[in-house]
């Protein structure tokens, strides 16, 4: 599957992947503004076995195929508090 990784301006090693090039229609507006300033990192083709660095394919794969898009998170991020982050800032 062709995917479109972005950057977030906010924190380092927070990706945003999409499934269509710059749409971000899909995304909740809570991430987005979580975000900060988005910028284009890379375009990749991703399999089930593909290699990633930090990321299960199987699951970045489920993610943009359910939602349109996956959240890679910084590392020993846990995800109850980025969700609590977002909650915050909302």
């Amino acid at each position: 599957m062709q995917t479109w990784i972005y950057r977030s301006s906010r924190k380092p090693d927070l990706y945003i992947y999409l499934a269509e090039c710059d749409d971000f229609s899909k995304v909740p507006a809570n991430i987005i503004q979580s975000l900060g300033i988005i910028s284009f990192a890379m375009e990749l083709e991703i399999s089930e076995s593909s290699k990633l660095a930090r990321e299960n394919p199987e699951t970045v794969l489920h993610n943009l195929s359910k939602h349109g898009f996956h959240l890679q998170l910084p590392p020993q991020t846990p995800v109850e508090q980025l969700m609590k982050q977002l909650a915050e800032k909302s």
